[in-house]
C-alpha cells in the first residue's frame, strides 16, 4: 500500500489527481496540500472517523513552510512513501510569476520539493508533473517529439517556458537516483471539462486581445485532465523512473484554443513584434507572455510510445466539440 502527498491539490488538475488516487484500491491515505482552504468536493474525502484524506495548507514555494512540513510529526506518522507534485496551475498562475529568493515561483518550489523529498528517508518515489514546451521546435507543424528530443536552451526563450526548463532539468538530474525514484511526465496542453486549459504557456493571464507573428497558427497536442490523473497513478503504481510524454490523441490549431478561452490573438508582422512588447514594458502594460517564440510559429505533437510500454499509459478520453448552455462552442472531454 502508498501513502501519498499531493501538491496543490486545490487546483483543478490537482483535485482530479487526488480523485484519482482516492478510488485506486492500492493508495492507503493521501495527504492533500494546497495555498487555500480545502475544496468543496473534498468534504465527502476528509468526512468519516478514519478519512483516508488530509488536507494541509502550506506554501510549498517558501523554505520554512515546506520544511516544516516534510519533517513535521503529522508527515512521520502519516508514513509518507511518495510525493506527487502537481505544478501550480489555476488562478494565481494567471497572473505575473512572483519570483521567490531569486527564482521563479515555480522553479524555487520545485527545488524545495525535490530537496526535502531527497532529506527525507520516507520518500521513495516523486513523480511530477513538467511541460512538453520545453522540446527545441523546428520551423512547420511537423514537430513529432519523443523523450530523447533536445530542450530548447536558446537564453532568449520566453521566460515562463524557461521555469518550465529549468524545473525539467531538476528532475531530469535526478532520474537515476539509486534511492528514490524518479518520474517526471511531459503533459502539452491540458483540457478539462468546460473548456478550461492548462499548462499551454501561450494562453496563460486574464482573457483578452493579444498578439501573434502574422502567417503562424502551430498546432497544439492536447490530453484531458483525466488521462492526466490516470497517468499519475500509473506512475505511482509503476516501478520505472524517468521521462514520460503524456497526450491524447487530439491535437488543434492555437489560433481555436485562443478562440475558445477568449484569449483571441492579432496577428501582425513578426517585425513589429519586437517593437511591441519593448513598448508595452515601456509603459508598465502587463502581456501575459512574450509576443514571439517557436512555441508561438511552430506546432508539435508527442510520441507517447515509451508511457505506453512501461506505465501501461493509453488515453481514454475524447476531446471535442460541445454547444454550451448559451450556444456557443467550447473544448470538451468524454470518455470513449
Amino acid at each position: 500500500m502508498t501513502n501519498v502527498l499531493v501538491s496543490h491539490a486545490d487546483e483543478p488538475i490537482g483535485r482530479r489527481v487526488v480523485k484519482a488516487l482516492f478510488h485506486d484500491k492500492e493508495v492507503a491515505s493521501i495527504l492533500a496540500v494546497g495555498d487555500g482552504p480545502p475544496p468543496r468536493s473534498f468534504d465527502r474525502y476528509l468526512g468519516g472517523s478514519e478519512p483516508r484524506v488530509h488536507y494541509s495548507r502550506v506554501d510549498l514555494a517558501k523554505h520554512r513552510p515546506a520544511s516544516d512540513l516534510f519533517h513535521s510529526a503529522s508527515f512521520r506518522s502519516a508514513e509518507i512513501d511518495t510525493v506527487v507534485h502537481i505544478p501550480r496551475h489555476g488562478a494565481a498562475a494567471s497572473e505575473s510569476a512572483p519570483i521567490v529568493s531569486g527564482l521563479p515561483e515555480r522553479t524555487a518550489e520545485t527545488r524545495l520539493i525535490l530537496q526535502n523529498c531527497l532529506e527525507t528517508g520516507s520518500i521513495r518515489n516523486l513523480v511530477a508533473l513538467g511541460s512538453a514546451f520545453v522540446y527545441r521546435l523546428v520551423p512547420g507543424n511537423a514537430n513529432r517529439l519523443d523523450e530523447d528530443c533536445e530542450l530548447d536552451l536558446d537564453p532568449d526563450v520566453a521566460p515562463d517556458i524557461r521555469s518550465w526548463i529549468d524545473c525539467d532539468m531538476i528532475f531530469h538530474g535526478e532520474v537515476h537516483n539509486d534511492r528514490m525514484r524518479v518520474v517526471l511526465l511531459r503533459v502539452p496542453t491540458v483540457v478539462a471539462s468546460g473548456g478550461y486549459v492548462y499548462f499551454n504557456p501561450s494562453l496563460v493571464g486574464r482573457p483578452g486581445p493579444r498578439v501573434r507573428a502574422l502567417g503562424y497558427d502551430p498546432i497544439c497536442a492536447l490530453v484531458s485532465d483525466k488521462d492526466v490523473a490516470r497517468a499519475v497513478v500509473n506512475a505511482v503504481q509503476s516501478e520505472t523512473s524517468g521521462i514520460f510524454n503524456i497526450a491524447g490523441t487530439e491535437a488543434v490549431p492555437l489560433s481555436v484554443l485562443a478562440r475558445w478561452t477568449r484569449r483571441t490573438a492579432l496577428p501582425i508582422p513578426g517585425p513589429l513584434l519586437g517593437w511591441y512588447t519593448a513598448g508595452a514594458r515601456l509603459v508598465g502594460a502587463e502581456t501575459h507572455q512574450a509576443a514571439d517564440g517557436p512555441h508561438l510559429r511552430y506546432g508539435f505533437t508527442l510520441d507517447t510510445s515509451r508511457a505506453e510500454r512501461y506505465l501501461a499509459f493509453r488515453p481514454s478520453d475524447r476531446i471535442g466539440l460541445a454547444r454550451a448552455g448559451d450556444g456557443a462552442m467550447r473544448l470538451e472531454t468524454a470518455s470513449v
